[in-house]
């Protein structure tokens, strides 16, 4: 993320994309729990509104034989024979029996026992059954749990209907499920055990009121009993059967997993103690409508996430495009390509810029012509001059004749002096050229053969340089010009006991090449000027003008090597005089 572009690119989608995908998904979680609560509250409203139409159903139901307690002789039957209790009227008593029977449209078959004479009789289909002796009625388990009660009442499970006594009345064909109210009939006043009223009526009127809470398929609605004995489900193959224990488990722990099942459960009053009304709804059921929403608002995300994008690439492209086209014309001008076309007819900060690069480039153009190419020249035209002060061509040729005749006539040291100036010359022409360190300590050795001849045994030098260093080239004539300062300012001033020393050493990748002498010094006064004319810039003062000497030899280093390279002048505490040649290696003539 080093680029302009890409850093633009990376701060708009985190300020713009980032914030927008936020938003969305905090309203997403806020409309989820909102809708999961307001379809769970809703729920919980219907289950509270059809527990008590439920409560109110079955109360109707199980109220239903205190009709009894308003007929003295209906209920007069329980107490004497059935002769004597429809001994008045015989068909009012019928027509109040069948009236009993049709009172709800639910009621399938009645069956009433008189305990006193171990009879029954049964109402079918408003058919009233002749009477029949049951003397083994109370033992069935339902009845002896309703007798032993303090209740008035039992609802047994659902069952298939049965035929109490074998009456031809009810056909075999009936296969209906029922739900029996047993209901005990006692004395008043004396609370002396009577009888029992069982009412059969189908499931179809609480079923009604039930599957009033399915709302949508895969949904189950279940009724069950303090038995746990499920006394309703729309799934019919549930109805009679004991409850699945993880179910009442949930019922009984009130929990809500929204990964799989929903359960809410309601717990029934009186009538219906303990009865428990359940409804399971599979939560990708209940909350379809909060998923479809998720999925639209994460595509509609999605598809604004992508769009924005888009838009921020282009913008961050349209953006740093053109100061990508500038960076290239900045690296264009760093590989040295001077000429570098400039749109300068831009008016925003881009063309600003590029305005005043054109400029300045046209005033570093203008410089270079001026001070970096005229440099350059004059340092040729001095080499030239240096060349051209003897000409070396006819001067060499000259020497080579002259040793020619000094070896016709036997004089040898003419002829060893000749050659060695010969040699100085034949070098000299290589003035301008790169060349091995060993060639300049050659040259070297020459000039200094020439000076013992003029000054005899008072010139004393060492040469300590190793073959490394003898291998490594380097501009030609930049020792031998400190070689001669040497007998310019010992030698010809008088000092005849001093020591030349050449030495050459490497430390790390830097070549030091160190001329010194112990002769004569110079204070520490001349020293700062000397440094400061050697270090000063180019054509300031006369100081490099007049010869080439220590600066010249500082400025071709510099000219060549960098600024790493230069030359570096002192003394040895006031006495002698040291020049060091500092050369990296990493130059490409090296």
């Amino acid at each position: 993320m080093k680029s302009i572009q890409s850093r633009l690119f990376l701060m708009l989608l985190i300020f713009i994309i980032l914030p927008y995908f936020l938003s969305v998904l905090l309203i997403y979680i806020h409309t989820k729990d909102r809708i999961e609560t307001h379809e769970l509250e809703n729920n919980q409203e219907q289950m509270e509104k059809l527990s008590v139409e439920l409560e109110q159903y079955f109360e109707d139901m199980v109220n239903l034989p205190y009709i009894l307690y308003r007929k003295p002789d209906f209920f007069r039957m329980f107490t004497n024979r059935f002769e004597d209790s429809i001994y008045f009227n015989q068909i009012a008593m019928e027509e109040n029996i069948e009236t009993f029977y049709l009172m709800r449209h639910e009621i399938r078959q009645v069956r009433f026992y008189l305990d006193k004479y171990k009879e029954s009789f049964t109402v079918y289909n408003a058919i009233i059954s002749a009477r029949k002796s049951h003397p083994d009625f109370m033992k069935q388990d339902e009845i002896q749990k309703l007798y032993h009660s303090n209740s008035q009442f039992l609802i047994e499970p659902p069952h298939k209907i049965g035929n109490y006594n074998n009456a031809a009345i009810v056909p075999d064909s009936d296969k209906t499920m029922v739900v029996t109210i047993h209901h005990k009939i006692v004395d008043v006043l004396s609370n002396e055990f009577l009888g029992v009223t069982s009412i059969d009526m189908d499931l179809d009127a609480y079923a009604r009121i039930c599957n009033t809470l399915i709302q949508k398929k895969k949904e189950t609605v279940l009724l069950i009993n303090s038995n746990d004995i499920v006394m309703y489900a729309n799934d019919s193959s549930l109805i009679g059967k004991q409850a699945n224990p993880a179910l009442l488990k949930q019922v009984k722990n009130s929990s809500v997993d929204k990964d799989e099942n929903i359960v809410m459960a309601k717990t029934l009053s009186e009538p219906l103690n303990q009865w428990k009304l359940v409804k399971i709804t599979p939560s990708k059921l209940l909350f379809s409508d909060v998923r479809q929403t998720a999925y639209i608002n994460t595509l509609v995300g999605i598809g604004v996430g992508l769009l924005g994008v888009l838009m921020i690439g282009i913008v961050s492209y349209r953006i740093t495009r053109p100061i990508k086209l500038l960076s290239n014309k900045v690296r264009t001008i760093e590989g040295g390509n001077l000429d570098v076309p400039f749109d300068d007819n831009r008016e925003d900060e881009i063309g600003h810029l590029e305005k005043h690069i054109k400029e300045m480039m046209n005033r570093i153009n203008l410089h270079i012509d001026r001070q970096y190419k005229l440099e350059i020249e004059n340092r040729k035209n001095q080499f030239r001059a240096l060349k051209s002060q003897v000409n070396p061509h006819f001067l060499f040729n000259a020497l080579q004749s002259i040793g020619a005749v000094a070896l016709k006539h036997n004089s040898a040291k003419i002829y060893q002096l000749v050659t060695s100036l010969s040699k100085m010359m034949r070098y000299s022409i290589r003035a301008d050229q790169w060349v091995k360190v060993q060639e300049e300590v050659d040259y070297i050795k020459a000039y200094l053969t020439l000076q013992m001849e003029r000054f005899g045994n008072h010139v004393n030098y060492s040469i300590l340089i190793n073959e490394t260093i003898l291998e490594k080239k380097i501009p030609s004539m930049i020792l031998q010009p400190l070689v001669e300062n040497y007998f310019k300012h010992c030698y010809e001033e008088g000092y005849y006991d001093g020591h030349l020393n050449i030495d050459g050493e490497i430390h790390g990748n830097t070549l030091y090449l160190v001329v010194e002498n112990d002769g004569s010094s110079i204070t520490q006064t001349e020293l700062e000027l000397l440094r400061k004319n050697i270090y000063s810039g180019p054509y300031e003062g006369t100081f490099s003008q007049e010869h080439i000497g220590l600066k010249n030899i500082h400025d071709r280093l510099v000219l060549h090597y960098g600024l790493d390279a230069g030359l570096m002048v002192d003394t040895k505490q006031g006495q002698g005089f040291i020049v060091q040649l500092v050369i990296p290696l990493n130059g490409s003539n090296l």
